[in-house]
């Protein structure tokens, strides 16, 4: 196996990666760089970067919307850390997936905000539950086409009902789109931004998860009226984006490099999470669930109760097996133990003795 070891959440298959084209495209900009590139200064980032961002998402995602509602960050954390200081104050309350991602709840934590945790099942948020629970909250953070971690995709009803709730309520929803390139079983599913009529979703996208976590590339959409506060955070922050791998990466997006990877790593990704499902269906018996397999980079696999998820993965750890626990994940709702299993970076022959050793660790207490 390759990497860090198995299971790893959010870990690509680098090895796959075309670092030659990549590489090409770096040393070009180098050599020869855009004057724009050198001395241009724009808190959103690069104009022509923006450009292909706004391209990509309207035939990918189906998120319409002008040049200057797009803003270049430093990954989908820096993107929540700019929408938590313009949306939000302290003791706001904000509506948050249960379970859901810990870095999104530390991040409003620390911004004062006075968290409302949302149940999630297999359509995703229960909206329903989120009105009676705080239906004056001030906004609601979603991962909509692969929640994470459960791996649910909110359904149609849900998301009328959310969009619906965010107009009456006059609250925003940020919506973190954050691995919907990857889907296995139907065609991508369209984001929540671009059911939105009444521009109430901020939008969060990254290239980092789909490409290599280094890289540390991503944007927001927001809405017209927001744009200037967003921008001035923005310079607040770091004054603006360094250029060099926005120019490389518009070029790599328009010369097609972009699609025939994802297309490329759609296939690879299928063949592994497949290979995952099968060892788990092989050595586990009643009990132990799989969730979430349809999209994304990572499955959900919950387990009996009785079993300590975090004590399992301490013990993996010695095997080099990753096993992000589940229950870590839960604020309010009763917690299942369970494990988060990144795929991505585990080849699919290597996948079922991976397995076999996440369930000697299981079954060592």
């Amino acid at each position: 196996m390759r990497g860090w070891g198995a299971f790893g959440v959010h870990q690509p298959a680098l090895e796959e990666f075309p670092f030659h084209a990549w590489s090409t495209l770096v040393a070009r900009h180098s050599r020869n760089p855009h004057v724009r590139a050198i001395h241009h200064i724009d808190p959103r980032g690069s104009e022509r970067f923006r450009e292909t961002i706004g391209a990509y998402l309207r035939t990918a995602r189906g998120v319409q919307c002008a040049l200057d509602q797009i803003i270049v960050v430093s990954g989908s954390q820096q993107a929540l850390d700019i929408t938590a200081r313009v949306l939000l104050d302290p003791g706001d309350e904000v509506w948050v997936e249960d379970p859901g991602y810990s870095l999104e709840r530390n991040l409003l934590i620390a911004a004062g905000c006075d968290l409302i945790p949302v149940p999630v099942d297999r359509e995703g948020m229960v909206v329903s539950e989120g009105v009676r629970r705080g239906g004056k909250a001030r906004a609601a953070f979603v991962t909509p086409s692969h929640q994470y971690p459960l791996g649910s995709t909110m359904s149609a009803s849900r998301r009328i009902q959310l969009l619906n709730w965010a107009q009456n309520a006059g609250a925003w929803i940020v919506e973190d789109d954050y691995d919907s390139e990857f889907r296995y079983e139907s065609l991508p599913v369209a984001s929540l931004h671009g059911l939105d009529i009444n521009e109430r979703v901020i939008y969060i996208g990254t290239f980092s998860k789909v490409l290599f976590p280094s890289l540390r590339l991503g944007y927001l959409v927001v809405p017209r009226d927001l744009a200037d506060r967003f921008v001035a955070v923005r310079y607040s922050m770091d004054i603006f984006p360094a250029y060099l791998h926005q120019e490389v990466l518009a070029d790599f997006i328009n010369e097609g490099h972009f699609g025939r990877h994802i297309r490329k790593m759609r296939q690879i990704y299928k063949e592994r999470r497949t290979a995952l499902i099968e060892s788990i269906d092989r050595r586990f018996g009643a009990g132990f669930e799989v969730h979430g397999a349809e999209a994304g980079m990572h499955l959900a696999m919950t387990l009996p109760e009785g079993f300590s998820d975090c004590e399992i993965a301490a013990r993996a750890a010695k095997e080099r097996l990753w096993l992000w626990p589940l229950t870590p994940s839960y604020v309010k709702e009763q917690a299942r133990p369970g494990f988060i299993l990144g795929f991505g970076s585990t080849a699919a022959e290597h996948m079922d003795r991976a397995v076999e050793t996440m369930h000697a660790a299981i079954t060592a207490g």
